[in-house]
């Protein structure tokens, strides 16, 4: 795999090409320090997180900027590594009693960062708040699309949350019970919205309860001090059930937009994970760095959406021409440069072993497709005397920036079509576009289980992540049919399905699949980044240095 290129100013300009080095296979859930190896008197580290979060909330978060740390704040029943091996959590042990039917034995004497105990009820209160209307979770659909028996009537407003399909056996036993089977049920029981809050602290608090001295979590670190557009500080949590294999007393995420800040602070030791690597200056620091430069493949693909329900994008002719006027190509080489490929698909390749075929036209020679491209657009009314307006919202990073002058550019050049862009912070997109308020928005999605629907269940008529408000039956049909599919093989056919329907109804332009490119401190023992994009902290430790 090689990375060459950058995109400045408008232009193509090529640089020297690079080789990648991906990470090696994934450890255990644990901090696993080599014998002989020595630790540092002082078990510290500072990580970059590209935005502040909107909320340290399991169920109001919507993006990897809240789940990164959400990640080592709260523990979930179960763990899921890269090849699909299930770590027991906070759950010691299950069984499948039917195909609809689980049981899930719980830790004893699990408790809370305060010391309150943590039980089976606490799940099953965690699961219903997730699903009722009142918490407006961005993962809401989440347990219908997991087929949690009642979940989808309670979101549409049907059924209370009480009718929701998990109840509490005893302290440390729950039930589950499903619609219907699921082939990867486990794969999605590990996700980070699913991970039990504290109900006694919601009820006394409120929304203020993952502020410092109200908060209580339940994973290996807890909170320590929240500085809003600043940092979030977590401290080792000694009640966390697997404390004697940590090894980090302290973490902090600094809230860092820029790049070159990152990168700057970096150099000067102020911060030991940075996790975004300016793909202008990847060459120089490759070479520079050496082995600090981490590239690691990621379930993760790079987005536009688009709002259907906003006319002229409620014309399928519309999103489609501007699906082929983007040199896909150009941009995860030229612009990009750090290993990623094009995507004309939503699903990342190999997810789940799902190998899709892209469509006719990413096969097509690209003179081929903006022709086609301006067709559509004549036939949609638009052309040189009436171009196509709209705005591009992104928002603030000088990667979406830089991404967002050249799709204008090609847009421009290919189709005559003039875009605005508009950038917005990271919680004022997600308003925006959770309200409709956008025409074209830049987006992305890293997989929150290794299976296709992770990408496909966002397009869903219903689904609480739909923000293009795209709706087609058949396409609900294969994503339902692949969810009650007899084998693995028939279910790969229905995602595929689904994926064609995708690709010539355009709600959404794919344009790459995403790496992992960070930089890390040769100091930093038991690093690994999962396919999903999360580093454990627990899993870290620092070498005297």
């Amino acid at each position: 795999m090689t990375a060459c290129s950058l995109f400045s100013g408008g232009q193509y300009v090529l640089s020297l090409c690079i080789g990648l080095a991906l990470l090696p296979a994934a450890p255990a859930f644990a901090a696993a320090v080599p014998p002989g190896a020595e630790l540092a008197a002082r078990q510290e580290i500072v990580r970059q997180n590209i935005a502040e979060p909107a909320s340290l909330d399991p169920h109001k978060a919507e993006s990897d900027n809240e789940f990164a740390i959400i990640n080592d704040f709260f523990e979930r029943l179960v763990a899921v590594n890269d090849d699909g091996t299930v770590e027991p959590r906070l759950a010691a042990s299950w069984e499948q009693k039917q195909p609809t039917l689980w049981i899930f034995h719980l830790r004893p004497h699990l408790t809370w960062s305060n010391g309150d105990a943590l039980t089976a009820r606490d799940v099953v209160s965690s699961w219903r708040r997730l699903v009722s209307p009142d918490t407006a979770s961005p993962y809401a659909s989440y347990l219908a699309n997991m087929q949690v028996a009642n979940a989808a009537d309670i979101v549409a407003g049907k059924k209370p949350p009480e009718a929701l399909g998990i109840k509490a056996l005893d302290d440390l036993t729950l039930e589950i019970r499903l619609d219907q089977p699921l082939s990867y049920f486990m794969d999605m029981l590990a996700h980070q919205a699913l991970a039990p809050v504290n109900s006694e602290l919601i009820h006394r608090w409120g929304d203020t309860w993952t502020q410092p001295g109200k908060f209580a979590g339940s994973g290996p670190f807890t909170l320590q001090e929240w500085v809003v557009n600043e940092k979030v500080v977590g401290v080792r949590n000694g009640r966390y059930w697997d404390n004697e294999h940590t090894i980090i007393d302290k973490v902090t995420f600094l809230s860092l937009v820029s790049e070159n800040s990152a990168l700057n602070r970096y150099r000067s030791d102020e911060i030991d994970i940075v996790k975004t690597v300016p793909e202008i200056q990847f060459a120089a620091l490759k070479k520079k760095l050496g082995d600090e430069v981490r590239i690691s493949p990621q379930f993760g693909t790079y987005f536009y959406d688009i709002n259907t329900g906003k006319p002229p994008f409620d014309d399928v002719r519309v999103r489609l021409a501007l699906n082929l006027g983007l040199d896909r190509e150009i941009i995860a080489a030229d612009i990009m440069g750090q290993g990623q490929t094009p995507a004309y698909m939503f699903s990342a390749p190999d997810i789940g072993g799902f190998k899709p075929a892209p469509p006719a036209y990413a096969h097509w020679p690209r003179e081929r497709r903006i022709a086609e491209g301006k067709k559509l657009l004549a036939q949609a009314g638009f052309g040189e005397t009436r171009p196509l307006k709209f705005t591009l919202l992104y928002n603030t990073s000088e990667t979406h920036r830089r991404l967002a002058i050249a799709a204008s550019s090609m847009w421009k050049k290919n189709l005559g079509v003039e875009a605005t862009l508009s950038n917005q912070e990271w919680k004022t997109l997600f308003s925006s576009v959770r309200s409709g308020n956008f025409e074209v928005s830049r987006t992305g999605w890293y997989a929150d289980y290794s299976n296709p629907a992770t990408f496909l269940n966002n397009y869903r008529s219903q689904d609480s992540g739909n923000y293009a408000k795209y709706s087609n039956a058949d396409f609900d049909r294969a994503l339902t049919k692949a969810a009650d599919a007899s084998s693995v093989s028939k279910a790969m056919e229905y995602y595929q399905e689904a994926e064609d329907i995708l690709a010539k109804d355009a709600p959404g332009i794919p344009i790459f699949y995403h790496v992992a490119a960070r930089l890390v401190k040769p100091y930093i023992g038991g690093y690994y980044e999962t396919r999903l994009g999360y580093i454990s902290t627990k899993d870290l430790y620092v070498l005297h240095h």
